[in-house]
């Protein structure tokens, strides 16, 4: 048995890695930067969004539990 011969072939690029390669050409590196602050401000409101989201669901289940007879 005789394994594929490998091709010299590049790999193709991403679609990620063509729009970044895009957003370099027109897009200054101050504009680059303020965008990925605001990306990750938008990521980080979201994570504390779900954050809350499940401290509520906690605290309505704990609130709602009736006290055990002992």
């Amino acid at each position: 048995m005789q394994a594929a011969p490998l091709r010299a072939t590049p790999a193709l690029p991403t679609v990620t890695g063509a729009l970044r390669a895009v957003e370099a050409v027109l897009m200054r590196g101050g504009q680059r930067t303020a965008r990925r602050n605001a990306w990750t401000s938008v990521l980080e409101d979201r994570r504390r969004a779900k954050d809350r989201h499940e401290a509520e669901y906690v605290l309505e289940a704990a609130a709602s539990r009736r006290p055990q007879a002992t």
